[in-house]
């Protein structure tokens, strides 16, 4: 289909091809977002190579190595922005998260290893503990000198953190707590810092006192003493070798008849008397509990951002290899074709990329939500209800687009991609625990589909009769309009069978807007109507209908997750200044946006929002924008700001492009001297009685007559050869048509062949 048969304005201008530019310092700018500065420092410590990861080590020497990043982060006052000022630091927690997200380009292993200590550690002690911890506790987590352990996660027990079995009970006599994990399955497991370098720990057990459990809270509780050594009744393992991640020393912890002070409660919300009386300013056990894990949700904010900049980085690699790797000959039969200019390789960079750009403008406006509920700024309950489920929408989404990126990125540069000096396998192996880090991607998907149906369930709360009967018609109406058809019929009258119209109709932002949107509330509505009749049901059987639409609720999650990145998206358009880079932006939030619809066209045109038509459609504008923007792939990678240290990858770093200076400028001056041997095809093209070269013969640049070529009897023999290959035959019998069909057959098989040799050898 030509551009033409489209009739879209912004792409056959010629002004949207020839014209269209990316200002790479604006749109830099503005994905450096509201902590620029701050994420600038970090990157300047991603390139120093004192924070690199070194292959060559050993799981031992990289963990040593790993420590002593951390003390020299600690030593350069870089982790104390968003600590408390009594205790000199900056309270500055969007730009404490900004600049912590940068380090995973140094190396995984350190991001982690600096977000074990305080990111979790720390960040337990500040908002669970209160002034005394603050004062007694944080010096020593600040500067390092007590390497910190979050011990949450049980061997029994990981997402589901209400049933975990350490307990704390309180010994009145003697104003302790009494810590034990009276069970295998209750040993605390895969802890950083746990195995070799913890010297105290968070821990979370069940705290009981006069007999009664009052649910999970946080005790500091020391493990190792100044030799190293486990504390009397505190055992652990070292979880040994894992898929990644391998600088950080994970291990498991067993307490058995631990005693700590009664003070070392973390009481922000919920507190001890000398006595054993228990008070809590949240009547709610369960409010209490999700209020005490939601005062740690930075961890699903970081690992957001962290999974984009590792997607960012591997897109940078993959895109700037492909910009400069040829691969296969088509127009020209001299010049191999550059990767990025094949439709396939568009497909499998483009669509990341764009999702990157999505996934990007979301985490700014999770990150700016995040400041305000955490620096006091906005800090309601209902905003950090918001603020929780945003996380636990985005973090998946997120988690999961790194990773697959990451390995998409891995096989479009081939071998390269598989060799560590090109850090994209490794990037991935490392982030591969990401997506369950700070809860499991699916168990957060089920935190936001809850939520999801309360929202739903809100708008009947105080609804008088005649208003739930409106609502419930008017969803059902809209099922029978959709699922009859009669919304397609309306789509085809509007289209009258125009590509270009259907076309016209779905680029525009409020028809992305209205399909993401009705996606998200009509899946939800479903779930809500199947899960209402589950009310009269005993226990055991609504757990079952639950269960039997587990699967719909988090699909509905992902949706809502998507709409809410394609949102983030047009807002940071809307808020860009008119001109060529807002224009190749917004081909690249349609992209995004239809590639969506694209990945769920079943459900539209099952559901009778999408006509076929404007289904088809689809797919063939996607083509079209991505002809559009590969002429701009390379400036938005760029605009990504990271340089040769922050990639450290030697496919980007322009070997690759001198490599293909160097081959072609050898074989245009083989050809152009004449010396270019003659191909066993064009030589049988030109007849019988072309012969082969001698093997006396002293170079291959001597033709059969023995007499060297002259270059242009060489480019007349090419031109020969290639004549000869493609014109067409002229006055043939049937029989003599069939005998060259099968010729040509064969010759293709033959092509076929040696390209698939070619591939294998790269």
């Amino acid at each position: 289909m030509s551009d033409r048969a489209l009739n879209d304005h912004e792409l056959d201008s010629p002004a949207a091809a020839d014209q269209a530019r990316i200002d790479t310092d604006l749109l830099g700018r503005r994905l450096l977002g509201r902590w620029a500065d701050e994420r600038l420092e970090g990157r300047r410590k991603a390139a120093d190579p004192e924070y690199w990861r070194d292959d060559t080590l050993a799981m031992p020497e990289h963990r040593a190595r790993t420590l002593q990043q951390l003390e020299r982060l600690a030593n350069d006052g870089a982790v104390n922005i968003a600590f408390p000022k009594a205790q000199g630091g900056d309270e500055n927690h969007g730009g404490n998260i900004a600049g912590f997200e940068e380090l995973v380009l140094a190396d995984p292993s350190l991001q982690i290893k600096a977000g074990v200590q305080w990111g979790l550690f720390g960040a337990a002690v500040m908002h669970l503990g209160t002034a005394y911890h603050h004062e007694t506790f944080l010096p020593g987590i600040m500067d390092f000198s007590v390497p910190g352990i979050y011990a949450m996660t049980e061997t029994g027990h990981g997402s589901d953190v209400a049933a975990i079995g350490t307990t704390a009970t309180y010994d009145e006599a003697t104003q302790e707590w009494v810590v034990n994990t009276p069970f295998r399955g209750a040993w605390k497991d895969y802890l950083g810092n746990a195995a070799l370098h913890g010297r105290a720990a968070v821990v979370f057990a069940k705290l009981i006192t006069k007999g009664v459990d009052h649910g999970v809270h946080a005790f500091y509780v020391p493990v190792r003493g100044d030799d190293g050594e486990f504390l009397s009744g505190i055992g652990g393992e070292d979880d040994g070798v894992k898929g990644g991640l391998n600088g950080i020393d994970n291990g498991r912890l067993h307490f058995t008849q631990v005693r700590v002070p009664r003070r070392n409660l973390l009481n922000r919300y919920g507190d001890v008397a000398e006595d054993g009386t228990y008070s809590s300013p949240i009547e709610s056990p369960g409010r209490r509990f999700f209020t005490m894990l939601g005062t740690l949700v930075q961890g699903r904010v970081s690992l957001d951002g962290a999974s984009n900049a590792a997607a960012k980085a591997g897109l940078a690699i993959g895109v700037t290899y492909a910009n400069q790797r040829r691969q296969f000959t088509a127009g020209d039969p001299n010049e191999e074709v550059v990767l990025l200019d094949y439709q396939v390789h568009q497909r499998r960079l483009l669509t990341r990329l764009a999702t990157t750009y999505a996934v990007a403008f979301a985490h700014e406006q999770l990150l700016q939500h995040f400041h305000g509920v955490f620096s006091g700024e906005h800090d309601t309950p209902e905003n950090r209800e918001d603020l929780e489920t945003l996380a636990a929408a985005l973090k998946p989404l997120s988690t999961w687009h790194g990773l697959s990126t990451l390995q998409e990125m891995r096989e479009a540069c081939g071998g390269a991609g598989f060799l560590a000096e090109n850090r994209v396998a490794l990037l991935h192996h490392d982030l591969d625990i990401y997506t369950t880090f700070e809860g499991d991607n699916h168990v957060l998907l089920q935190l936001v589909g809850k939520r999801l149906l309360s929202d739903y369930a809100e708008q009947f709360k105080g609804a008088d009769p005649k208003r739930v009967a409106q609502i419930v018609a008017g969803q059902a109406a809209e099922r029978v309009f959709s699922g009859s058809g009669l919304r397609s019929a309306a789509q085809l009258v509007v289209d009258r069978g125009s590509t270009a119209r259907s076309v016209g109709v779905l680029r525009t932002p409020d028809e992305q807007r209205r399909l993401l949107t009705d996606r998200v509330e009509t899946m939800v509505a479903d779930v809500a109507v199947r899960l209402g009749r589950a009310k009269k049901l005993s226990k055991a059987e609504g757990a079952a209908v639950f269960n039997e639409n587990q699967h719909a609720l988090i699909e509905a999650s992902i949706a809502h997750g998507e709409l809410l990145q394609w949102e983030a998206f047009t807002t940071a358009l809307d808020e860009l200044p008119a001109g060529s880079t807002k224009q190749v932006l917004t081909w690249v939030r349609d992209l995004f946006g239809l590639g969506l619809i694209e990945r769920h066209l079943a459900w539209y045109l099952l559901n009778g929002r999408l006509s076929t038509q404007r289904g088809a459609s689809v797919t063939r504008y996607i083509d079209r924008l991505l002809t559009r923007i590969r002429p701009h792939a390379q400036d938005l990678v760029d605009a990504f700001g990271y340089g040769p240290d922050h990639l450290r990858a030697k496919i980007a770093s322009g070997a690759e492009a001198e490599r293909q200076r160097e081959a072609r400028e050898y074989l245009q001056a083989e050809r152009a001297a004449g010396r270019a041997p003659i191909t066993e095809k064009a030589l049988k093209a030109r007849g019988s009685n072309a012969k082969l070269p001698t093997e006396s013969s002293s170079t291959i640049d001597v033709d059969a007559t023995g007499a060297k070529p002259s270059p242009a009897s060489a480019a007349a023999d090419a031109a020969e050869a290639a004549e000869a290959e493609t014109e067409p035959a002229t006055d043939t019998s049937p029989a003599e048509e069939a005998v060259a069909a099968t010729a040509a057959t064969d010759d293709a098989d033959e092509r076929t062949a040696e390209k698939r040799e070619s591939v294998s050898e790269s």
